[in-house]
């Protein structure tokens, strides 16, 4: 996880010094400062400051992983990754409802959000709860 912070620290720094920049840069071509880009740009940066931080408290408290040891093998990366559901049906229909919303939102048809959402959230509960039901149960 330290590379992961160290990479979103670089990356606030980045953001804020080019918000600067910009605002800098738009202040001294025009009468005065273009603000919807220069805050667009710092909040970018808070936002790469907020995922910093998370994996910086995240590092402290997980052991070092084998990305993170300068002289590891890839052989210390083995072993169980997690859970993949190699057939699952799910994410397919959670795109078509997505897809769904999208179509309802461009076409202004706020009945069609509302069915929208609700295939949206049932979606994702069949994929939440996909092995707790049915026979696929253990």
């Amino acid at each position: 996880m330290r590379i992961e912070a160290r990479l979103f620290e670089l990356l606030t720094a980045f953001f804020f010094a080019t918000g600067v920049l910009y605002a800098v840069c738009t202040g001294l071509t025009s009468k005065n400062v273009e603000w919807v880009g220069t805050t667009g740009i710092i909040m970018t940066g808070g936002l790469t400051l907020i995922t910093g931080t998370y994996f910086r408290f995240v590092a402290r408290r997980v052991d070092i992983r084998p990305e993170d040891y300068d002289e590891a093998e890839v052989a210390d990366g083995s072993g169980e990754l997690g859970f993949f559901s190699p057939g699952s049906w799910w994410p397919i229909v959670i795109a078509g409802s997505a897809g769904m919303f999208a179509v309802a939102g461009a076409t202004r048809n706020f009945w069609f959000v509302a069915v929208a959402v609700l295939a949206i959230i049932a979606s994702a509960a069949g994929l939440v709860f996909e092995y707790h039901t049915g026979p696929e149960k253990h």
